[in-house]
């Protein structure tokens, strides 16, 4: 039987790192993975920076809708479509604000039988965790039903920080294991069984946050990239984009994360949706973006 592996956390926790942590081990140990990723905006663009070990058609991107509520059915239907195959792991990387226990509690409901039932992993970030302010309360409900939590950003929080995280989190989920990428051993991923752990509920709507994209004109350098990302305001928790600089070859890669940290990497092939920007959060809106390209221009 094939197990489903879903992978949450909090905007800019480390799913995507993650995420190609678990592909390139499960293939060099002989496993067939299948990827679905969900993103508010364009998942397409994520989907592309995975094909370097993976064939497109081993990865499917579902936009726009909440894996958690709306888009649940989309996401059952896409899991049942899978081919069978030899080996064959199903990793799901849910949006930065799923309702996580919500996902659990909807997505084994008529899944066929070749499937295990569904299990989750949680990316919890040590620098940012409970750092969220409003949004504190959507961050700790995404660790409560994962049967595995994973502490990412060790390496940038003191000793202390380190046991403070870890403590809170076990508070929260005692029955969880709690490992680092490093301590990982994916082989192990799918003996995990579902959680046993009970949940505080969440009120939905918190986890149905504004998002939206638009086209960016090429850019004369690289710098043009940081500009529009500091135009932005704060309240827009994630921006992320493609982008062509003016006399190179290649496309560019950007995110900004929650705490204002900018990364720009190339981009994997030509994004067959065109240059983008897109932004999830509230404030998030059309007009706001077209602003920050203009004054960055």
């Amino acid at each position: 039987m094939e197990a489903i592996i879903t992978v949450v956390g909090f905007l800019g926790a480390g799913k995507t790192t993650l995420l190609k942590f678990l592909i390139n081990s499960f293939i060099a140990k002989g496993w067939d993975p299948f990827v679905i990723l969900n993103d508010y905006e364009n998942a397409s663009i994520d989907a592309q920076q995975l094909t370097q070990k993976l064939n497109l058609k081993s990865i499917k991107p579902l936009n726009g809708s909440c894996i958690c509520c709306s888009g649940i059915v989309e996401l059952r239907n896409t899991v049942n479509k899978i081919a069978e195959r030899k080996n064959g792991i199903t990793l799901i990387e849910a949006n930065g604000t799923s309702d996580a226990c919500s996902l659990m509690e909807f997505l084994g409901v008529g899944l066929q039988d070749r499937f295990l039932p569904p299990v989750q992993i949680s990316v919890v970030d040590a620098k940012n965790w409970q750092k969220r302010g409003e949004y504190n309360e959507l961050e700790s409900n995404q660790i409560q039903v994962s049967s595995l939590l994973v502490v990412t950003h060790l390496d940038e929080v003191t000793e202390d920080r380190q046991a403070t995280v870890v403590n809170e989190i076990k508070a929260l989920n005692p029955f969880a294991k709690i490992l680092t990428i490093a301590t990982l051993d994916v082989e192990l991923l799918p003996e995990l069984l579902p959680s046993a752990n009970s949940a505080k509920k969440l009120d939905h709507q918190k986890a149905h946050w504004s998002s939206c994209s638009t086209d960016l004109p090429v850019l004369s350098n690289v710098n043009c990239i940081h500009e529009i990302c500091k135009q932005l305001p704060n309240s827009i928790l994630r921006i992320k984009g493609c982008a062509k600089i003016e006399g190179e070859s290649n496309y560019t890669y950007f995110e900004r994360k929650p705490d204002g940290e900018i990364f720009v990497r190339p981009f994997n092939g030509i994004p067959i949706t065109g240059t983008k920007l897109l932004a999830v959060g509230p404030g998030s809106a059309p007009n706001v973006l077209e602003k920050a390209i203009k004054l960055s221009l």
